[in-house]
Order: structure tokens, then C-alpha cells, then sequence
């Protein structure tokens, strides 16, 4: 109780806020996690073996046909509290910046702005050749099992399109971790939220704010290398947390309504 206590005052004084999130967050949503258990054609495959330049080079239906699997999943769930709560912290910290390690939507659909997404997204698909942004084709209904579905072809240059993530052995694009390490030298409170604090360099964020003398709030369930970097460690669900740190920083206002104005 006292640890909530402490984060909702850092919280409520804060000027500039970083929420830095993980597949934690979204898993709550019902978002397989990348390394979840792959089911009907996906069961052949090891997830990293599908999420590399080298694999869309020799099976391009087969990677796009999984990135729409996955696109479709993503479209069948909802944001849960934890990603509404985050976008009621922008609305009462004008500034605040989303950072993101997940490659689904959840953040926009729940009424954040802009968030930086530092392993691309799911819905940013872009030329493999020219690299020009490409926008989604319809939307299908994917069976369960899967299927291979052959890539749009780029009206530009005619190469083929690619889902526009980051894939392994890929660098993070270089705008996104420019913001991400910009906003995080910069604010007086980063929560880090669902997040290993494994996967580099994204996992470098939280260390960043806090060699810059921010607070870093943790949110997880299970313990994690950011243990030792957190100021405070609050251990829960995002979806139950971050509701609750909401209401007790700003006292009187709706946790999960991003257009509620604080009291």
C-alpha cells in the first residue's frame, strides 16, 4: 500500500512522464506474447524462424500469411484498463510520451497519442525495396490454422511488400530510439509496465531516465532486471495497477477515461 502510495505521489507531481510498455500489458488484452505456443500451420515453425529478413526472402507468403494471423488476432481483442489508464495519464500530463515494445494497436484503439513503437507495428507494412510505407490491405477473416498469403506488391517499385516490424538480426528504427532515449533523459517519471527488461537495446530506456535522476516506477508481477533500476517496484497487472495508480494521483478523476479532466 505504501509503495502505491509513494509512486502515486511521483505520478501526480510529475511534469514529464515517459510510460515505457510491454507484451505484458497486451497479454492481458488476450495478444499472444511473441513466443507463445503457435498453433495449426504456425505449429511447424519456431517463431524466430519466421521473423527474419532470410525467411521472408525464401517463403514470402508464409511470413506475410503469419503477420496477418497475427493482425487478425490483434483486431479481435480490445485495450484493457492498463492500456485506458496510460492514455488517462497523457490526458493529465500534457507531454507525456508512450514508448512501446509491442507491434499491435492497442495503445492507439485505447486513446494514445503517437506512441513510439521501437519494434515497428503490425499495421505499418512498408516496401522490402524502397522502403515506402504502404497502407494495410482489407482486412480478412484468417483461420485459425493459418494459411500462406502471398505479399501486395509495391505500386512504386514492384518489389514485394513487408509487414513493418523488426525482425531479428534488424536494427530498431533510428527515429524511434532517438525519441524513446530523448523523452527518457528528459522526464521526471518513467513507468516502465509489462516489460522483461531483457530485450536490448529497448530495455535500456528505463536505465536512461533513471542515470538522469528520474524515478522509475515499475509495474510487473513477476520480478525483473529493472528490480534494481526501479525506484518503486509495484508488482500486479498493468490492468489492475495502473487504474488504481490513476485514481490515487489524481484523486476524483475516472482511471480508464483518457478525455476525463483531472480534479
Amino acid at each position: 500500500m505504501a509503495d502505491i502510495v509513494q509512486a502515486a505521489k511521483l505520478l501526480g507531481d510529475a511534469r514529464r512522464v515517459v510510460v515505457f510498455t510491454g507484451a505484458g500489458i497486451s497479454a492481458e488484452s488476450g495478444v499472444p506474447t511473441f513466443r507463445d505456443a503457435l498453433t495449426g500451420l504456425w505449429e511447424r515453425f519456431d517463431a524466430q524462424s519466421l521473423a527474419t529478413p532470410r525467411a521472408f526472402q525464401d517463403q514470402p507468403d508464409l511470413v506475410w500469411g503469419w503477420y496477418e494471423w497475427r493482425r487478425h488476432r490483434v483486431s479481435t481483442v480490445s485495450p484493457n484498463p492498463g492500456h485506458r489508464a496510460v492514455a488517462a495519464i497523457e490526458t493529465r500530463v500534457p507531454g507525456t510520451v508512450v514508448i512501446t515494445q509491442n507491434v499491435d494497436d492497442l495503445h492507439e484503439r485505447a486513446g494514445s497519442r503517437d506512441p513510439v513503437h521501437l519494434h515497428g507495428s503490425l499495421f505499418a507494412p512498408r516496401c522490402s525495396g524502397c522502403g515506402e510505407a504502404v497502407a494495410l490491405p482489407p482486412a480478412t477473416e484468417e483461420p485459425d490454422a493459418g494459411r500462406r498469403v502471398q505479399p501486395p506488391t509495391c505500386v512504386r517499385c514492384h518489389r514485394l511488400v513487408r509487414p513493418g516490424v523488426v525482425w531479428f538480426g534488424e536494427a530498431l528504427p533510428e527515429a524511434a530510439l532517438e525519441a524513446a532515449a530523448r523523452a527518457a533523459s528528459a522526464c521526471d517519471v518513467l513507468l516502465t509496465v509489462g516489460t522483461s527488461g531483457m530485450v536490448y537495446p529497448a530495455a535500456e530506456i528505463p536505465r536512461i531516465a533513471a542515470r538522469a535522476g528520474a524515478a522509475v516506477i515499475q509495474v510487473n508481477p513477476h520480478a525483473t532486471p529493472m528490480d534494481s533500476v526501479a525506484l518503486v517496484n509495484l508488482r500486479g497487472s498493468a490492468g489492475r495497477i495502473l487504474p488504481e495508480l490513476v485514481t490515487k494521483a489524481w484523486p476524483g478523476a475516472a482511471a480508464d477515461d483518457p478525455a476525463a479532466a483531472p480534479s
